[in-house]
């Protein structure tokens, strides 16, 4: 039997068991896909990280749900880089490319001491399909009622390295009665079948947010619900550009405030920029240690 040893960072947060829980493995290359998937799904969170060789990037990172293997995780991305980073296996580096199934995305850290490292990194440029199912099905399957959902921004699936369905929302309220049934999403999500859930609105808890959401998982990914979302706030950073803010400002800054509901609340920054096709998108957050512990594969 092979033992692999996990790393437990919460990112989005400075403080333990807040923010959005993932699994960093530092010795992804001695690994095969498959033990990769069964360390993932043994550990359970939304997201396990495995560093590996890339001759196209300063190295490559992989991300697996317990269930299957995804293209970009921002918050796992930020576990990685924060554990790499203080276990001094980037000294003098403030910036690297990681090449992911997304893409090549560049990494900044920004260091004002010894933990207290903000990291940064670039998504891909955020596309936007339309939503053709039913609002009434959608709102049922989150616990809502169609009235909930906003009536005049679009329902749309929106991308900065993975698919989920932006859902604008009228009232922070109505959080509170979220109840997932991720089930029923594929049936209802006709266009992208395997893709995530994300509902949000511009009411928030704390005066420093922009936006607030929720994130509910994909049932073909082993999980219920994402904590805080990294790659999910980077789109929903391009949605607001695009389809809600009335300045149409070259460079815009937001805060994204998540996990409140479930007792693990988490920030995120996102940058749009206006670029001359579409928008760069940038998201900024930190992490904190919270454990180790060894997974035994049968295999």
């Amino acid at each position: 039997m092979t033992s692999v040893k996990v790393y437990h960072y919460d990112a989005f947060s400075k403080e333990p068991n807040k923010g959005n829980p993932a699994g960093v493995v530092l010795n992804g290359d001695e690994l095969t896909d498959k033990q990769m998937q069964e360390v993932a799904f043994k550990v359970g969170f939304n997201e396990t990280a495995f560093p590996v060789k890339s001759e196209k990037a300063d190295m490559g990172i992989r991300f697996f749900t317990p269930g299957h293997e995804m293209n970009l995780c921002g918050h796992a991305t930020m576990a990685m880089v924060y554990a790499l980073k203080t276990k001094g296996m980037l000294v003098g580096k403030t910036e690297l490319t990681i090449e992911t199934r997304a893409g090549i995305l560049p990494v900044k850290l920004h260091s004002a001491a010894e933990k207290e490292i903000t990291i940064t990194m670039n998504q891909a440029a955020p596309k936007f399909e339309a939503f053709h199912g039913s609002k009434k099905d959608l709102a049922y399957s989150i616990g809502l009622e169609e009235v909930d959902i906003h009536a005049n921004l679009p329902i749309l699936y929106g991308s900065t390295g993975t698919w989920t369905l932006l859902i604008p929302i009228n009232s922070l309220e109505a959080f509170h009665r979220m109840n997932p049934n991720n089930k029923d999403f594929p049936a209802i999500l006709k266009e992208m079948p395997k893709s995530s859930v994300h509902p949000f609105c511009i009411e928030t808890y704390d005066k420093e947010a922009d936006m607030h959401a929720r994130h509910f998982s994909s049932p073909y990914s082993g999980t219920v619900e994402d904590a805080v979302t990294g790659t999910a706030s980077g789109v929903m950073g391009a949605y607001y550009a695009e389809y809600i803010s009335e300045d149409k400002k070259d460079v815009r800054k937001f805060v994204v405030e998540q996990g409140n509901e479930i007792g693990k609340d988490g920030r995120v920054g996102v940058q749009v920029s206006k670029n001359d096709k579409s928008y760069d998108v940038q998201v900024t957050g930190n992490a904190v240690f919270v454990q180790d512990f060894d997974v035994v594969l049968e295999n």
